[in-house]
């Protein structure tokens, strides 16, 4: 009875003991996955847990998103996750994206998870127009997504209307031109036939290297107003601060770079900027929401830090994380070496198949022509005989052209030797002629010494020489390595200009005029004007200006 008593108290207990939970759904740019949490988890053991399930170690450039009144907003990591200001229906649901850009995807983004996570996003954002991209631009990155997704281009297998069913333009790209869907396709073929041999890693890293220069990659924009209450955009990126005319998110008026920002709050819709130079005035503007702003600090502090980070020597973390993506990556390319020897050892042999297969069938029919002649061959002895006068006939003709020709041949040889004396003779008569008409009057002379070299420095003079011309010679031999890696991504940079400069002029004819969107008429203002300069450099620009200057002129728009 006890026991029976104490074994119910025990369940009871273990009962009361289980944590009460409920569902998450996590929404990836390619998956949906569902998370049973406790109830007192805060942001950071849902996000842990996400990132954990996708094995990734990157972390820092992710979030978890949710909207709020049609204001995205991303889950606290130090706060509940059901404290958040989210609907309470189950499943709760998040989107895990990317919340920071970085300056150089080759650079830093290390794990193949998130640079996939991170083409799939941009990709998205391009088709949607959330990033512009001009139609030459398209074109190319989208033979990039093919060649992700199918590999190297096979003729026999990629065949017309393959690409049919794949979204790999911007809806607005294909409305401003009279082209049909063929006519995109065979454009967009024509390059991912060029990109033989990248596997998919290297495709959307290729992918993602042409999207981060395009102007509206990785900037948040937010409609703020100065003092004089003049409606403007603040975009926030991984370089800094920019301020834009609303009607151009391409180009921004002003810009200030991380580095030159000491302090950033905001109280109330308020938001105030203080520059590192102590002698500049704080600037200030006012956003629409104080959900707004809270973001704005969000993105800012948050860019900030890896702006700093950028610039420091990588954590023990990271070196780990890059020495495992370099060990990961020539191990892979070792495998692609040898299954494209499989491959190649495979083609040879199915040749070197096909060929004997040719000549056996060459051999048959040789074998059946032989055949054939023995049926058609000579039926009648007259026949025969005649044949076989007009052979012996022939044989004698040939016989005698024999005898003539090594006749000739003996000529020929008796006229060459006599030729060989006549210009010996020659030869010797000439040099008696030449013995008898010339003497010497002079002995020879003894050829010139060299001159002496000058006086070599002393031992120590020539080591500090040496050293001194070591160095200069490595740097030297250093830059002329930076010169060549420059000069090579020039010309590639070049090619790849002059393949989108062809392409714009090859469809211009095509485009509707009258269709073309502001964003399409500012791009072409800029490129007439000559403004194809990357967006680190325009941003640079922007900054040549003093801090000072840029205020006062952000305080005047």
């Amino acid at each position: 009875m006890a026991g029976a008593i104490a074994s119910r108290m025990s369940f009871s207990s273990l009962k009361r003991k289980q944590p009460k939970t409920f569902t998450v759904r996590i929404v990836t740019m390619d998956a949906e996955m569902e998370f049973n949490c406790e109830m007192k988890w805060k942001g950071k053991d849902l996000f842990d847990l996400v990132c954990r399930t996708l094995g990734l170690r990157e972390t820092w450039f992710f979030g978890l998103q949710y909207t709020i009144k049609d204001t995205v907003a991303w889950l606290k990591m130090d706060k509940k996750v059901l404290d958040h200001d989210v609907s309470k229906e189950e499943p709760v649901t998040f989107h895990f994206l990317a919340k920071f850009y970085p300056e150089n995807a080759e650079e830093e983004l290390v794990q193949e998870i998130t640079q996939h996570l991170f083409f799939l996003q941009v990709k998205k954002q391009i088709l949607d127009e959330k990033i512009y991209c001009p139609p030459e631009a398209s074109v190319l990155l989208a033979s990039y997504a093919v060649q992700a997704k199918y590999g190297d281009y096979d003729p026999s297998v990629h065949k017309r209307g393959f690409l049919a069913q794949e979204e790999l333009l911007p809806k607005r790209v294909i409305n401003l031109y009279q082209m049909t869907p063929e006519m995109w396709e065979e454009r967009i073929t024509a390059w991912y036939a060029e990109h033989r041999g990248r596997a998919r890693d290297e495709a959307e890293m290729e992918y993602l290297k042409i999207a981060q220069d395009l102007e509206m990659y990785g900037v948040n924009y937010f409609a703020i107003r100065n003092k004089k209450g003049t409606e403007l955009l603040l975009g926030v990126d991984a370089l800094g601060l920019h301020i834009y005319d609303p009607e151009n998110r391409l180009t921004p008026k002003i810009s200030f770079p991380w580095n030159e920002i000491r302090n950033i709050s905001y109280s109330d819709k308020e938001f105030t900027i203080k520059p590192l130079d102590k002698k500049i005035d704080v600037f200030k503007f006012n956003s629409s929401k104080l959900r707004v702003n809270k973001l704005i600090l969000q993105l800012c502090i948050g860019n900030h830090d890896l702006f700093m980070r950028r610039r420091k020597a990588d954590s023990l973390e990271v070196q780990q994380m890059k020495a495992q993506a370099r060990e990961e990556k020539a191990r892979k390319q070792m495998e692609r070496q040898r299954l494209a020897r499989e491959k190649q050892m495979r083609e040879e042999a199915q040749i070197t198949e096909e060929e004997a297969k040719l000549l056996a069938q060459k051999a048959a029919e040789a074998e059946q022509e032989m055949q054939r002649i023995k049926a058609t061959a000579i039926r009648t002895e007259e026949e025969k005989r005649l044949m076989e006068q007009k052979v012996l006939e022939a044989e004698v003709l040939a016989l005698k052209m024999a005898e003539e020709s090594e006749r000739r041949a003996k000529e020929a040889d008796q006229l060459k030797q006599d030729l060989q004396e006549a210009r010996e003779a020659e030869r010797r008569a000439k040099q008696k002629l030449l013995e008898i008409t010339t003497k010497p009057t002079y002995p020879p002379m003894n050829p010139i010494p060299a001159p002496l070299p000058p006086d070599i420095p002393s031992f120590n003079l020539i080591g500090d020489s040496l050293s001194f011309d070591f160095k200069d010679t490595d740097m030297k031999r250093l830059s002329m390595e930076i010169e060549k890696e420059k000069v090579e991504y020039m010309e590639k940079s070049k090619h790849l200009q002059e393949q989108l400069n062809e392409l714009k002029t090859e469809i211009e004819a095509l485009k509707l005029k009258e269709r073309e969107t502001a964003l399409d008429i500012l791009h072409n203002e800029n490129s007439d004007r000559g403004g194809t300069s990357s967006k680190h450099n325009t941003i640079k620009k922007l900054t040549l200006q003093s801090a000072k200057s840029r205020v006062a002129f952000f305080e005047e728009l």
